[in-house]
């Protein structure tokens, strides 16, 4: 284990249904869990019509998180992990919702995309299970969205994120406890409408095994093995047979089996008529049920981040690689800008860490958008990195680059920097100022090193200073850093360059 390794690393799952606490120790060399806190917050019960988060679930969701925040108290920024996954990505109010969520917390809050969402949770199913060598497919169900993945090893390798949840579900077709064979089939058919687009494609790749994941899946199995329905997981024979009971029982206050919770309840219609369409979608007859799920995914997750194993990287690499982007070049830039950044002191100094790897992922795609058109390329590249599939990234982070690709060149986006939020948002306006002047400086693409090049920032003015006769000598670099200075007055920014 590296030595920079903490002692304690922490990840927060902020479930639509539940959220969740991890706490693990890596000092004995692997992940050793020594704390788990999970409350039922129901978040996606509190979403509007309008998608809106409504008061009381905010004020649920704070107040947990702020005894979440004293167990972490101690911890360091980079220690800790915190996900939101899909009522935070549905919310219209989600923004304000995560400013009182990060106080109450004390750590920053990521949004994260579905089909991350999927990939975190495969990555915590497979490190809780023995290494078969086998094609899994992988089903977790949660409050607002369901998972499949079909993987082998540590690698997801088809990945989905279906919009149907326990929560939902039993909201739509469950709400006033009542349960009926027509409701109940009204709902599982909602659930194979879901799966049909994606039938064909997993049915063809095929699967030697079934696991599921999470609480839904976890009920499901306690109430069955607690019945005696099946022995080991969850077999369709005894899936039906609850079905049956839930049916016979007709409501769920008068539902009597062992295993059954009575938190769990009010959602858990829904959530057995979801598996039921996934069992009778793809033909599945038994499918074992693992304790590790996406908390898990996230501490590996942040461990290899910390080890400098970051997925996020070979994101990035693979997208290089996919769109024929010029390494040599974006490296170059990178180099140019930090050390531009290097020089920059107090009121605009920049920590290390999160903002570097920014500008050097900004750095090295910033020319993404060249394999649709050279023209425009910033804006297609703003939206390719907005929308594409980015294992390891936040929606956030996401946003992020998509802004600084953006505002590389020709006009300066500060339209696009207000959908940001507080307190980035100042610093990557000024490490976009930063890649504008090093791509201006590289233009002409030549290996050959540039001089020292001093800068000094003060509030909204910036100044280069070029080596004597240099700028003379450079018409070409000196008539762009001209048209910089024109660009940068209209976004409120004064450049002076000598």
């Amino acid at each position: 284990m590296n030595h920079d390794v903490p002692g304690s690393i922490a990840a927060v799952d902020l479930g639509s249904n539940s959220f969740h606490m991890i706490v693990a120790d890596t000092r004995s060399g692997h992940l050793k869990v020594v704390d788990r806190m999970r409350e039922m917050v129901r978040l996606a019960a509190g979403l509007g019509p309008d998608n809106r988060l409504k008061d009381d679930a905010i004020t649920r969701a704070v107040e947990c998180l702020h005894r979440f925040g004293e167990r972490l108290r101690d911890f360091d920024t980079d220690s800790v992990r915190v996900v939101g996954t899909n009522t935070l990505r549905k919310a219209r109010n989600g923004q304000d919702f995560r400013a009182r969520a990060e106080a109450a917390l004390g750590y920053p809050i990521d949004v994260i995309a579905g089909r991350e969402e999927a990939r975190l949770i495969y990555l915590g199913v497979s490190h809780g299970l023995e290494d078969e060598s086998d094609l899994r497919l992988v089903i977790d169900i949660g409050g607002g969205s369901t998972e499949l993945i079909l993987g082998r090893h540590f690698d997801p390798l088809t990945m989905e994120s279906l919009h149907m949840g326990c929560v939902g579900m039993s909201a739509a077709h469950f709400a006033d406890g009542e349960i009926t064979a027509g409701r109940m089939q009204t709902a599982e058919l909602r659930a194979r409408q879901e799966l049909e687009p994606i039938e064909a494609s997993y049915r063809q790749q095929g699967w030697q095994s079934v696991i599921g994941a999470s609480g839904t899946n976890l009920a499901i199995r306690d109430v069955i093995v607690g019945n005696g329905w099946s022995k080991d997981g969850i077999t369709k024979a005894s899936l039906e047979e609850l079905r049956d009971v839930l049916i016979d029982a007709g409501h769920i206050d008068k539902v009597d089996l062992s295993g059954l919770s009575d938190e769990r309840r009010p959602v858990f219609p829904g959530g057995v008529a979801i598996l039921l369409g996934i069992f009778h979608t793809f033909g599945i007859d038994h499918m074992r049920v693992s304790a590790s799920a996406l908390r898990e995914g996230l501490l590996y997750d942040l461990l290899g981040r910390i080890q400098h194993e970051d997925v996020r990287e070979q994101s990035v690499d693979s997208l290089i690689d996919r769109y024929g982007i010029d390494r040599a070049q974006g490296h170059r830039v990178f180099v140019t800008a930090k050390g531009l950044w290097s020089q920059i002191g107090e009121p605009w100094e920049i920590e290390s860490g999160a903002m570097e790897r920014i500008l050097r992922w900004a750095s090295a795609l910033h020319e993404i958008g060249s394999a649709i058109a050279h023209s425009q390329y910033h804006k297609h590249g703003s939206y390719l990195l907005a929308h594409l599939d980015m294992p390891g990234f936040s929606r956030g982070e996401q946003r992020q680059l998509a802004v600084m690709v953006r505002g590389h060149r020709r006009k300066f986006p500060l339209e696009q920097f207000e959908t940001l939020p507080e307190p980035p948002r100042k610093r990557l306006q000024l490490l976009c100022i930063l890649l504008r002047l090093s791509v201006v400086l590289h233009r002409r693409r030549s290996e050959t090193p540039l001089p020292a090049i001093g800068i000094k920032v003060a509030e909204d003015k910036v100044r280069l200073d070029f080596p004597t006769q240099w700028l003379a000598e450079h018409q070409l670099t000196t008539a762009d850093l001209e048209q910089e200075i024109i660009y940068l007055k209209a976004a409120g920014y004064k450049l002076k360059i000598a």
